[in-house]
C-alpha cells in the first residue's frame, strides 16, 4: 500500500515538469521570429561556450561523484555509471573546443567535428543508461573499475583520431549554408528512439526505484525535446538552437539528481532508517533488561545497580521498603495469572502515585515492590509514607467482572544501620516484611532477631529433604493446543508438593529452596522419569501420541551422566524420544560453553528442546542462533497484557517473526481470555497453553476429559 502511494507521488511529480515544458515550447514557437538572434549574432559563440561549460561541469560532476562513492561499494552498475559520464564529459569538452568560431584546436574549427562529438554523446547516453538499468547489480573487484576506465580512454582516443583524421572518414552531418544532413537527422532520431525505449523500460519497472526512475524519465523527455529543437532550427541564431541546449542542460541536471539520489541520498536514508531501527531495538532490549514486563517498573537488576551507585557515590543514609500484596498467591492459584498480573499492574500505579517522584519504585522478581528513599528521614516520616501507600492499595481492585480487595505487607531496612551491602539490605527488608504480615498494621522495621526467626524456612527446607522419600510429590499436566491441527497433542509436566501438615506448598516457595540445597537434581530426575512413565501409559489408554514437556534445572544439566539418565528414562518407560521435549530457561544460556554440547547430545537422541520463559532475559537474542532449540515459549508476562497494553504486542509480534525466520515453533503460555487466544491464532502462533484451554490437572483427569477438552479447543478455534 505504501509502495503504491509512493509510485503515485512520483508520477504526479512528473506532470508539472511536462506541463511547464509544453507551455515553454508553445511560447517559443509563437514568438520564434521575435526571439531570433536575441543574444546578438556576435555573441552566440560565447553563449554556446557558456552552455557547454555548464554541460561539462554537470557531466564531470556526476563522473567525479560516482568515482568517489563507488570506491566504497564496488558494484558493476556504479562503476559503469562513472564510466558513462566520464565519457560524456570528455565528448562534451571536445565538442566545446572544436565548435565553429572557437580558436584553433588541432584544425580550424568547423561544424564537422563538434557535431560528430555531440551525436556520439547523444546516442551513447540513453544506450548506456538502458544497459546499466537492465544488468544485474553485483560486487566486483577494483580491477574491473581500472579496466573500464582504460577502455573508455581507448574509445575516446579512437573517436578523436577518426574525427580528426586529415582525410575525413566520416560523412559530414552539417553542410555550410544548407544545414543538417539526412544522416544527422537520422542519428538524432536514433537517439530519440533510444530515449523512448529507456522511458518505456523505466515506466515498466517504475515501482522498483520510483524517484530515480522519475528523474531518468524527465531527463529522457528533455533530451527528446532537445532532439526535435536541434533538427528544426534554421541556423545557430535560431532561438530553438538555444532552447535545445537549455533542455539538454536540464536533462543532465535531472540525471545529476538521479545519480546523487541513488549513490548518496538513498543509501544515507537507508542508513538513517537502519540506525533508527537499531536504536528502537536497543531501547526495547534495555527495557527488557531493566524493566518489569508486567508493571513497567524498573526491575531487580535496576534496583541493585541504583543502590550500589548511591552507596558508592553519595554515602548518604538509604531506607529500603519492600512491599508485598497479601494473598496474591491465593488470587493467582484460584483465578489464574491474568488476574494476579492485572492486580500487580494496578497496585504499581497506586504505589507510584503515593510515593514522591524523587524516590525509586521498582519491582522484584518475587512479586514484590521495592522503594528506595535516598535521604535522611525520621521514623515517623517513613511510617507516614508506608501508611499512604497502604491506604492507596487498600481500595478495591476492579478486574474484569470481579472486585478484589488486597493489602500490603511492608518491611523496612536501612543503610548503613542494618546492612552495608545491597544484597543484605534487600534480604533484611524482606525478613521484616515477612514478620510484618503477622503484625496488625503490616509494617515492620528490620531487627537482628528476625534473621533467627527464619526457622520456618529452615523447617520447610528440612521437610523438602524427606518429601521425595515419602512420596509427597506428584505431577499435574497442563495441555498444549496445536493450533494448526486443532488438536491437543502435548502436555507440560508441573511439579506439585503436598505437605502432610501444611498442605499444598507453592512451587515458588520450594523450588528456590530445592535449587539452593541441590535437591533440585534428584527431584528433577524423578519428574522426568515419572512424566515419561505416565505419558506412555496415557498414550496406550487414549490411543493417540502425546508429547510431554519437562522442565530442566541447571543442576541436572551439570550432571556428568545426565544424557545417559535421559536415555535410560526413555528405555524404562518405553516412551519414544520424539514424544519428549525438555525445556530450559534463558538463565541457563549464560553457561553456553557447557550447555550447548549437552543439548546437542540430547537432540541426537531425537528429543526436542524448548526455551522456556523466552523474552525475560537480556542475552537470549545473541545466543539464540547458537542454541540447538526447536521452539520458544513466550513468557506469560508478554501475553497477559495483550489488548490491555499496546507495548507488549509488538514484542510478541517480534518474537513470532524471529521464530519464523529461524524456523522455530512458538508456544504461548498463560492464555486465559479469548482476546489473547484470537490474537495469537491470527498471528500464526503454533501452540497455546493456559487456563482458557485447561488448568493443570492430574494425568487421570486428563485421560477422562481428553475428548471434551479436544471439543472445547475446536469450538474456540471456530468461534
Amino acid at each position: 500500500m505504501r509502495q503504491h502511494a509512493l509510485e503515485e507521488q512520483y508520477i504526479k511529480k512528473i506532470i508539472p515538469y511536462v506541463a511547464s515544458t509544453i507551455i515553454f515550447l508553445i511560447f517559443s514557437i509563437i514568438f520564434s521570429d521575435e526571439l531570433y538572434g536575441i543574444f546578438g549574432k556576435d555573441n552566440y559563440v560565447t553563449v554556446h561556450l557558456f552552455m557547454e561549460l555548464l554541460l561539462v561541469i554537470v557531466t564531470a560532476g556526476i563522473a567525479i561523484q560516482v568515482w568517489f562513492t563507488s570506491k566504497y561499494n564496488l558494484t558493476n552498475k556504479d562503476i559503469l555509471k562513472g564510466v558513462l559520464f566520464f565519457t560524456l564529459s570528455l565528448l562534451e569538452i571536445f565538442h566545446m573546443v572544436s565548435y565553429k568560431g572557437m580558436p584553433f584546436f588541432v584544425t580550424e574549427s568547423s561544424s564537422y567535428e563538434p557535431t560528430w562529438f555531440y551525436i556520439i554523446a547523444r546516442i551513447l547516453l540513453p544506450i548506456g543508461l538502458l544497459v546499466i538499468s537492465t544488468i544485474k547489480s553485483k560486487h566486483v573487484k577494483i580491477g574491473y573499475m581500472w579496466i573500464s576506465y582504460f577502455l573508455v580512454l581507448l574509445f575516446i582516443i579512437g573517436a578523436f583520431l577518426i574525427i580528426y583524421n586529415p582525410t575525413r572518414i566520416l560523412p559530414p552531418l552539417v553542410i555550410e549554408g544548407i544545414g543538417t544532413t539526412t544522416l544527422k537527422n537520422t542519428l538524432q532520431f536514433v537517439g530519440t528512439f533510444c530515449s523512448i525505449v529507456l522511458i518505456i523500460y523505466l515506466f515498466w519497472n517504475f515501482k522498483i526505484t520510483p524517484k530515480k526512475n522519475s528523474l531518468y524519465i524527465i531527463a529522457s523527455l528533455y533530451l527528446i525535446i532537445s532532439d526535435f529543437l536541434f533538427i528544426s532550427y534554421k541556423d545557430v541564431f535560431d532561438f530553438n538552437n538555444f532552447l535545445g541546449h537549455f533542455f539538454q542542460i536540464s536533462a543532465f541536471l535531472a540525471l545529476f539528481r538521479a545519480i546523487y539520489f541513488s549513490l548518496v541520498e538513498h543509501p544515507y536514508n537507508q542508513l538513517l532508517q537502519a540506525n533508527e531501527i537499531l536504536e528502537t531495538s536497543e531501547r526495547k532490549m534495555y527495557k527488557m533488561a531493566y524493566f518489569d514486563e508486567v508493571t513497567n517498573l524498573p526491575n531487580e537488576r535496576y534496583l541493585y545497580e541504583t543502590i550500589n551507585r548511591l552507596i558508592k557515590n553519595d554515602k548518604k543514609p538509604i531506607t529500603l521498603l519492600i512491599c508485598e500484596i497479601d494473598r496474591l498467591s491465593m488470587f493467582k492459584n484460584t483465578l489464574g495469572s491474568y488476574y494476579s498480573d492485572q492486580l500487580l499492574q494496578q497496585a504499581a500505579i497506586r504505589i507510584k502515585k503515593a510515593v514522591p517522584e524523587i524516590y525509586l519504585v521498582s519491582k522484584l522478581r518475587v512479586e514484590q515492590f521495592a522503594i528506595v528513599i535516598d535521604e535522611d528521614c525520621t521514623m515517623q516520616e517513613i511510617l507516614s509514607l508506608c501508611k499512604d501507600i497502604k491506604k492507596n492499595v487498600k481500595k478495591p481492585f476492579h478486574i474484569m467482572h470481579l472486585t478484589l480487595e488486597a493489602s500490603l505487607n511492608v518491611g523496612i531496612a536501612q543503610y548503613p544501620t542494618d546492612a552495608t551491602i545491597v544484597e543484605d539490605l534487600v534480604k533484611y527488608a524482606q525478613f521484616a516484611m515477612y514478620e510484618g504480615s503477622d503484625n496488625s498494621n503490616q509494617i515492620k522495621f528490620y531487627e537482628p532477631k528476625m534473621a533467627d526467626g527464619r526457622l520456618s524456612r529452615f523447617t520447610l527446607q528440612n521437610d523438602l529433604q524427606n518429601a521425595l522419600v515419602k512420596n509427597e510429590f506428584y505431577l499435574d499436566y497442563q495441555p498444549q493446543l496445536y493450533l494448526k491441527d486443532k488438536e491437543i497433542i502435548a502436555l507440560e509436566a508441573l511439579l506439585r508438593w503436598k505437605h502432610p501438615e501444611k498442605g499444598l506448598i507453592p512451587p515458588l516457595e520450594f523450588i528456590p529452596l530445592a535449587e539452593e540445597t541441590g535437591l533440585i537434581v534428584p527431584i528433577g530426575n524423578w519428574v522426568l522419569e515419572t512424566a515419561c512413565m505416565q505419558v506412555k501409559e496415557l498414550q496406550e489408554k487414549i490411543g493417540k501420541p502425546i508429547i510431554v514437556a519437562v522442565n530442566l534445572s541447571l543442576g541436572q544439566l551439570f550432571q556428568d551422566d545426565f544424557v545417559d539418565f535421559v536415555e535410560s528414562a526413555l528405555m524404562k518407560s518405553g516412551l519414544k524420544s520424539e514424544y519428549l521435549q525438555l525445556e530450559i530457561t534463558e538463565s541457563m544460556t549464560i553457561n553456553s560453553n557447557h550447555i550447548i554440547p549437552i543439548l546437542k547430545q540430547i537432540k541426537n537422541l531425537g528429543i526436542s528442546i524448548g526455551l522456556d520463559d523466552f523474552g525475560t532475559g537480556y542475552s537470549s537474542l545473541s545466543y539464540l542462533k547458537k542454541l540447538p532449540v526447536d521452539c520458544l515459549k513466550i513468557d506469560r508476562s508478554f501475553i497477559s497484557n495483550i489488548n490491555t497494553s499496546t507495548e507488549n504486542e509488538p514484542i510478541v509480534d517480534m518474537i513470532l517473526s524471529m521464530a519464523k525466520h529461524l524456523e522455530l515453533e512458538v508456544i504461548a503460555e498463560g492464555i486465559e481470555i479469548e482476546e489473547q487466544f484470537n490474537y495469537l491464532l491470527k498471528n500464526n502462533c503454533d501452540y497455546i497453553q493456559g487456563y482458557l484451554i485447561s488448568k493443570p490437572i492430574s494425568i487421570k483427569l486428563f485421560e477422562e476429559t481428553f475428548n471434551s477438552l479436544q471439543e472445547k479447543s475446536k469450538q474456540l478455534i471456530k468461534s
